[in-house]
């Protein structure tokens, strides 16, 4: 039976055969991997310390034998997450969203080439160019996958291409990329590289990227998916396994993630689990208060721009309602402020409520500099062409109270202004 689906009594009409309801997202998030325990009744899952586990003979058990290779916690998440991603049929859970991305990469094998978004996460792109390019040979084209034609992409593409890496939208400028357009372009070029979407801006909850042709979509689960700020952890989410190649894939990756061992703890996953068992409610008010700063934000006279695709007026709205979930409202806004980096810092030092700290996705509002803390390992010069300047600043809106918020965000808009007019 497939993870999002949970069998509800049958349905029969007529004498019909009995049919598998599927259950709607916030119901298979709080189910699915969270059945009561068959030992003791309790309905919430039990911590899984343990590290070994018996054999009733060599090679006999019960499905478990070393933390590593498995455990009851992380396989339980890993069923929530193939649930709560639409289209999904497999996950995989790792002990970061870097380790996510390394074990991708290391995938792939020596002196491999991938395309990717030039807008990357700064993370992604250090491990792009300063390990894997070191360690395994892995060459790595920069393209602007929003504007560029398909011909472009194409040229971009090699015949040792093996993965197009997308963020849609991408941090921290939210560019959103036209995935159905991309996958069609990989699958048709003689090279089929996999389509990978880091999913993780937009969460399961707004967009469905394997449902638009993506072959494996990645999470940092340490943002939005657990939601609380507590929690280091990445995953990898594939459909179900229809073709060979699709085959291999899950099972390198899923080979690598025992052999390398960069798996999350059993707490760890135990947390990540009840986080996601509230994603549903969280995008909801994340996507309603970032709405209302989006727009006290572009009223302003001391902004010079707004970056938030759901913003009324958006040259990308067409786009973004045409890939997203119809419910969708994104939590991430970045703005250009007047007067630079010394406008910037004040803005940043002058919030109550918005945490001047790095990552994004919980509760708590947060406020950060990406050209000198999340971006800082891009190069100027590349950062320049991205748009990522001093004045540039991120928000990640949490759940607050959408007035408190506002308030807040207008009063350190005020002494920004303050400094730049003297």
């Amino acid at each position: 039976m497939s993870p999002g689906l949970l069998l509800n009594d049958p349905v029969v009409s007529n004498g019909a055969k009995p049919k598998l309801i599927e259950d709607g997202f916030g119901t298979r998030a709080i189910h699915v991997g969270s059945e009561p325990n068959v030992e003791t009744g309790a309905v919430i899952p039990p911590i899984s310390l343990s590290t070994t586990y018996k054999q009733e003979a060599v090679g006999v058990h019960k499905g478990y034998e070393y933390s590593r290779s498995a455990n009851p916690n992380r396989n339980a998440l890993e069923a929530t997450l193939a649930s709560l991603e639409s289209g999904g049929a497999h996950a995989l859970a790792f002990a970061s969203g870097s380790a996510t991305t390394a074990t991708v990469l290391q995938s792939l094998g020596p002196n491999a080439h991938i395309v990717s978004v030039n807008d990357v996460y700064g993370g992604t792109f250090r491990y792009m160019t300063r390990v894997a390019n070191e360690n395994q040979g892995l060459e790595t084209t920069f393209v602007d996958l929003e504007h560029a034609d398909e011909e472009a992409i194409r040229d971009a593409i090699r015949e040792n291409t093996k993965l197009i890496w997308v963020e849609s939208p991408t941090n921290p400028t939210l560019r959103l990329i036209d995935i159905p357009r991309l996958a069609q372009i990989a699958r048709s070029h003689p090279s089929h590289p996999l389509l990978l979407v880091d999913n993780t801006f937009l969460s399961p909850f707004y967009a469905s990227p394997l449902l638009l042709g993506a072959d494996i979509v990645l999470h940092s689960i340490t943002k939005y998916i657990n939601g609380h700020s507590d929690v280091v952890m990445g995953a990898l989410i594939l459909p179900a396994l229809e073709t060979p190649a699709l085959t291999r894939v899950y099972e390198k990756l899923r080979f690598l993630q025992n052999a390398i061992g960069a798996v999350p703890s059993a707490y760890d996953s135990w947390l990540a689990q009840r986080g996601a068992k509230t994603l549903h409610l969280r995008m909801k008010a994340h996507g309603e208060n970032a709405l209302l700063v989006a727009r006290a934000l572009k009223a302003s006279p001391h902004v010079e721009e707004v970056i938030y695709p759901g913003l009324e007026g958006d040259k990308r709205n067409e786009l973004a309602w045409r890939m997203l979930s119809p419910h969708a409202k994104n939590g991430m806004i970045s703005f250009r402020i007047k007067g630079g980096f010394e406008a910037a810092e004040t803005f940043l030092t002058s919030t109550r409520l918005f945490t001047l700290a790095e990552s994004l996705g919980g509760v708590e509002s947060l406020a950060e500099h990406p050209a000198r803390m999340t971006h800082g390992s891009v190069p100027e010069r590349e950062r320049e062409l991205l748009g990522i300047g001093e004045g540039l600043v991120r928000l990640s809106v949490g759940v607050e109270d959408g007035e408190d918020l506002v308030r807040d965000v207008l009063q350190a808009l005020e002494k920004a202004g303050e400094v730049r007019a003297k």
